[in-house]
């Protein structure tokens, strides 16, 4: 049977494309291509030594895990420093949810973009448990 291998891509759409584009740039750091405002993510960053998983889910109509249930999508990042990443972002101006989760499976935090999209962060734990390996 074939099968997924991994995230292919995540596609937003938006009000003010290159609004929006600037606004991942300047408050995630991703580096944007000009011409078609995305970029490539290698699986595995070198500067990350945990080696996790990008998680691909499905969440019931009611769920409110990311907030309100009206999104119809959340995108999730891996970040190597959750706690600096909030205050970066924060100091940027951003809407930062004050909820965070500390769990086995890591640190999650959410902000929203500059649309209003809801943003999932997550910091992996040093050692995964072994149901995510």
């Amino acid at each position: 049977m074939e099968r997924v291998l991994g995230v292919g891509g995540v596609f937003i759409r938006g009000r003010d494309k290159e609004s929006l584009a600037q606004w991942y740039r300047d408050n995630l750091g991703i580096d944007l291509h000009d011409e078609w405002l995305g970029s490539m993510f290698p699986l595995r960053h070198p500067d990350d030594a945990a080696g996790a998983y990008g998680i691909w889910s499905v969440y019931g109509e009611d769920a409110t895990r990311h907030g309100s249930p009206a999104p119809q999508y959340v995108l999730a990042f891996r970040v190597r420093n959750l706690a600096a990443m909030l205050a970066q972002l924060r100091a940027n101006g951003c809407e930062v949810s004050e909820k965070e989760e500390h769990s086995a499976y890591g640190d999650f935090g959410w902000v929203r973009d500059c649309e209003g999209n809801p943003v999932e962060l997550w910091q992996a734990p040093n050692d995964l448990p072994s149901d995510w390996r």
